[in-house]
């Protein structure tokens, strides 16, 4: 019997182990099994005749979409929100299965619209439902950062694709720790947001309107070059948009103190440019909406309570799942049984490919989220596996350059089990607590596969 040169090991590692023994060289391929129950699915969404050109064109139309912040003004005028009317984060959800922080955020923005004089009477508001509604962000052209709650008065960047003249919006960012997207509504949380929308609202817009867009899109290719992830870490994107607005924002002739009191502001927030990386995000993968075929993913959102994903080729439906308790570093003398469930729409940076799938540019951010520098290095890597491809624009110096994983596929998170990786803010789960930590999580497993059961569906009834 001839004793082989190369022995190929698939999935458990105990017979390669064994031959390895021997003296015998082994190339061990990592395989694991498909999702339980996911086989059949699988098989009829694989042999989908559109499913290859589909996922070809929706990640090149994700590719394809130049960003540029084009004005800065009011929800009331750029999202037509009227009084009484509450954008939150993540899929639908109503009041009484609203978490701690999203009630904590509605709460504080219905005190800050005049609703209620005591946020703590805004209870009674909501539970009537009768003068106020609850919509998703994503409905409306629009992502928040962790509760994500949005109201009239609120200032909210645009950002628009030039080809195609679609536009996205996101609120101002109002720092951390106690915050109103933290869920923390005291009254200096609500001073802070009339602050923004009298005196940064303003001042931001007249800068943007001087100086004309603002390549929003090349700012994130060049702060992935500069150790952000563009999720949790925005400290060079900041400073490179303050670059570019504070000269105009200097020369607009208001007053001295507020334009200084504006720029130590954001200066000294590293976060700010996150609510224009998140808007960024979603007006990329807004591009690859409503493909017949596709099974790449386009949101990625959670509301405190739900985790949801849409697809490209399944239309506006939310397929969902219970929100998952993030893993890291906490505040203080804050810890695990003080953290609310997942929340914020955040995690369109990942779905697009930055965030928690370029770790790999931010080791530094194992700091902030816990982990360690090769587990960041690691992640990147492994979030290629159920991606379609790989960005061009966006790359990661430490892997040669490598485009950061772009497209999230279904069918190749259900193949291999891998789920994708966010990194993630932590709320409190008492309203009024705002921000406890920062961590690690992923979806609830189970979402993949029920997109998958509606993309069969759809195949064979074609």
């Amino acid at each position: 019997m001839t004793t082989p040169q190369l022995v190929v090991g698939v999935g458990a590692d105990l017979f390669a182990d064994a031959v390895a023994g021997q003296a015998v060289d082994v190339s061990r391929v990592d395989w694991r099994p498909p999702m339980s129950g996911t086989a059949d699915d699988l098989a009829t969404v694989a042999g989908d005749p559109l499913r290859v050109e589909a996922n070809e064109r929706a990640l090149a139309a994700m590719l394809g979409v130049q960003a540029m912040l084009v004005d800065v003004g009011p929800a009331s005028e750029v999202l037509g929100l009227q009084q009484g009317e509450f954008l939150h984060a993540g899929p639908p959800i109503g009041w009484d299965r609203t978490s701690g922080p999203l009630r904590g955020a509605l709460m504080g923005g219905a005190a800050l619209e005049g609703l209620v004089e005591d946020p703590d009477d805004a209870v009674r508001l909501f539970e009537s439902g009768t003068s106020v509604s609850l919509e998703p962000c994503h409905h409306r052209n629009t992502v928040g950062p962790m509760a994500g709650v949005v109201t009239p008065s609120m200032w909210m960047f645009v950002l628009e694709d030039p080809t195609t003249g679609r536009r996205t919006h996101c609120s101002l960012n109002e720092g951390l720790g106690k915050v109103l997207r933290y869920g923390a509504y005291s009254p200096d949380v609500l001073q802070r947001l009339r602050w923004m929308g009298d005196v940064l609202g303003p001042l931001l817009r007249t800068a943007v309107r001087a100086t004309g867009p603002v390549d929003v899109t090349g700012i994130l290719t060049q702060m992935l070059q500069m150790g952000d992830e563009a999720h949790n870490r925005n400290r060079a994107g900041t400073l490179m948009l303050l670059r570019d607005l504070a000269p105009a924002m200097a020369m607009s002739g208001a007053d001295a103190a507020d334009v200084g009191e504006a720029l130590r502001f954001v200066g000294a927030n590293d976060h700010f440019f996150l609510n224009l990386a998140m808007p960024a995000c979603k007006l990329a993968l807004d591009a690859a909406r409503g493909i017949e075929g596709s099974t790449m993913v386009v949101a990625m959102a959670r509301n405190g309570t739900d985790f949801g994903i849409q697809v490209a080729g399944t239309g506006d439906e939310w397929f969902t799942g219970p929100a998952q308790v993030a893993e890291g570093l906490y505040l203080g003398d804050y810890g695990p049984d003080d953290a609310n469930a997942d929340i914020g729409d955040s995690a369109i940076t990942e779905t697009a490919g930055i965030g928690g799938f370029a770790m790999a540019t931010a080791p530094a951010i194992v700091r902030l989220v816990g982990g360690t520098v090769p587990d960041a290095l690691a992640t990147t890597r492994r979030m290629h596996e159920i991606t379609l491809g790989e960005n061009p624009r966006w790359t990661v110096p430490i892997l040669e350059f490598r485009g950061v994983p772009s497209g999230i596929d279904v069918t190749r998170v259900c193949r291999t089990g891998i789920l994708p990786q966010i990194n993630t803010g932590m709320a409190g789960k008492v309203p009024g607590t705002g921000q406890v930590g920062a961590g690690l999580v992923t979806p609830p497993a189970e979402i993949f596969p029920a997109a998958l059961v509606r993309l069969a569906e759809l195949a064979r009834a074609r």
